[in-house]
């Protein structure tokens, strides 16, 4: 009882209480009607020579409006007849149709609305820290938030929109439902405590954001997306601990992926001083060797820790084959891979620019790279304000002439960077039956067309949202995960007790789990391609390759290692 007090008082003090009066007021009119009809009734009964009591009237009344009607008491006049079919039409419009509707309707549906929105909370228990809290559910919300899981971080969902956030209340995420602009949210979430704040709504949203926490905790790190250059100065003026441009970033992790301008190593990331790069063996005396003949450990100190084949990736063996279409993915040293490039990076130099298809912040993020790197460029445009420089090329990229005039036939690498994934599977398709040999790195919005884009001929493929994921959670756990492309990372992992004492190859860590240990920190150093034979110890941090679903068996056969990186 004391509930269903609760819950009405919820509905009176809420906007549901105008309602409520509508639905009193109707009742008051049903009532009324009810005790005209009594009187009326014993005016006509008296005409009648009939007498009952008031009790009787009522009695009549609502058993007629209800058409239950007995038929123990009737009237024999053709008045009397006539006022009772219209008692009974008044009744079943008003009794059996506009009363369930306006109870479910002023006070039913209020109240099952109020249950509804008291299910979402306004705020987390009191020992909650170290959370990241998420302002927004979007493509890279939902991919941080698979790592997060996988690294056992707690996080919250704010959301201002009730039904969204019970959306997502139902999905188990945990979610708070509050105003964003609103301190008293932040207090609520105990954002004091928390391991890191995202901000990635607009700017000026992310402002304000920004802008609002630091009035609660002057010390948590606060993470910005900025969609413009110029509001990164205002961002980190909010108060914004890193300010990140994911648009920008992808740009430049896309051009980092150029690979044909020549046969040199290029390198796409690093742990410490581990250096990850990939090296084309097109018209190398490597193709038509295996790794095992190749010998390029012993000549360079270099480690092949996957090899690409046409977009696929293989964790390496001894007989895997090097073709004329073959990626090396290496893992070293600067000086080894200084080594390799003196060894093999000489033989094929391509002088054609490489296009890009797309001029929007991600096309324009990719040629201010490649400029920087000194290589040359085009890019195919359609909306003629952006192309502003001799690089640009107006055009549509799906038509022959345009694609023929920025260098199709001669370029090396072409990068897809439209925001429209169907856009970029419907080039990629073009561009691979134009050009069979080139390479072909493309974007990818959704998460979903990812193998689209792979089955089109894309040779990689780098999603927004994933490396936006794990950009942040690099600012949690530095160096922690290295995204080589869509599915496939570079991550770091504590010491298992079972590893303690044990050989790299008595730990049969990639034939159980899919990963490949190619590094060992150790004491503040680190052991780049660790030999089978090297044992493990205790306080030693390995460092893996391997994919999403590699690092998944991992982590789940391991677990706990996650615990002990952070501790």
């Amino acid at each position: 009882m004391k509930y269903m007090m609760s819950q009405f008082i919820q509905i009176m003090t809420k906007r549901k209480e105008r309602n409520v009066r509508m639905l009193f007021r109707f009742l008051l009119v049903l009532a009324t009607m009810v005790t005209v009809y009594s009187i009326l009734f014993h005016f006509i009964m008296i005409l009648e020579d009939q007498t009952f009591s008031w009790i009787t009237g009522f009695y009549w009344s609502l058993t007629v409006m209800s058409t239950l009607g007995f038929g123990d008491i009737t009237f024999t006049s053709d008045l009397g007849k006539l006022f009772s079919v219209i008692v009974l039409l008044s009744g079943l419009i008003f009794l059996l149709i506009m009363l369930p509707f306006t109870f479910i309707q002023f006070f039913y549906a209020p109240w099952l609305d109020a249950q509804r929105k008291a299910r979402a909370p306004r705020e987390l228990p009191e020992d909650t820290q170290g959370h990241v809290i998420l302002t927004s559910y979007d493509p890279i919300a939902m991919n941080l938030i698979e790592r997060l899981r996988q690294y056992q971080y707690p996080y919250v969902i704010v959301m201002e929109d009730i039904q969204r956030a019970l959306e997502l209340f139902d999905l188990d995420h945990p979610v708070v439902v509050g105003d964003l602009s609103d301190p008293e949210t932040y207090r609520r979430i105990k954002v004091r405590k928390a391991a890191l704040v995202l901000a990635n709504l607009d700017d000026m949203m992310n402002t304000n954001i920004a802008f609002t926490v630091r009035e609660i905790s002057k010390e948590v790190p606060i993470a910005a997306n900025a969609d413009l250059d110029d509001s990164v100065d205002i961002l980190q003026l909010a108060g914004s601990t890193y300010v990140l441009q994911f648009m920008k970033l992808l740009g430049q992790s896309l051009s980092r992926r150029v690979l044909m301008t020549s046969t040199r190593s290029n390198v796409i990331g690093r742990i410490d001083s581990l250096l990850i790069a990939e090296a084309p063996t097109t018209k190398t005396p490597l193709v038509g060797k295996t790794l095992q003949q190749a010998k390029l450990r012993e000549a360079t100190g270099i480690t092949v820790v996957g090899v690409w084949e046409r977009g696929k990736f293989e964790l390496p063996t001894a007989t895997t084959p090097i073709g004329s279409t073959t990626v090396l993915l290496l893992a070293g040293s600067a000086e080894q891979l200084k080594a390799y490039d003196d060894q093999l990076g000489g033989y094929q130099e391509f002088r054609a620019p490489v296009l890009i298809l797309g001029g929007g912040r991600v096309g324009h993020a990719a040629a201010e790279s490649l400029e920087q790197a000194g290589t040359d460029y085009r890019i195919i445009e359609k909306n003629k304000r952006l192309a502003v420089t001799d690089n640009y090329i107006h055009g549509s990229a799906a038509d022959i002439n345009t694609l023929m005039q920025a260098g199709i036939e001669e370029a090396p690498s072409v990068i897809v960077t439209t925001h429209d994934d169907p856009t970029n599977i419907y080039l990629t398709i073009y561009c691979r039956k134009l050009r069979p040999d080139i390479q072909i790195i493309c974007r990818a919005n959704l998460d979903k067309n990812i193998s689209k884009l792979h089955n089109a001929g894309a040779d990689l493929v780098m999603s927004y949202g994933s490396l936006a994921a794990n950009t942040i959670l690099n600012l949690l756990k530095p160096d922690e995960v290295l995204m080589l492309a869509e599915g496939l990372n570079v991550f770091r992992a504590g010491m298992h007790p079972s590893f303690v004492g044990k050989s790299l190859a008595e730990s049969h860590i990639r034939m159980r789990t899919g990963s490949s240990v190619i590094a060992i920190s150790r004491d503040g150093e680190m052991l780049n391609n660790p030999a089978p034979s090297v044992h493990f110890k205790e306080n030693d941090e390995i460092i893996l390759i391997g994919t999403d679903e590699a690092e998944r068996r991992f982590l789940k056969m391991y677990p706990g290692l996650a615990e002990l990186k952070s501790s």
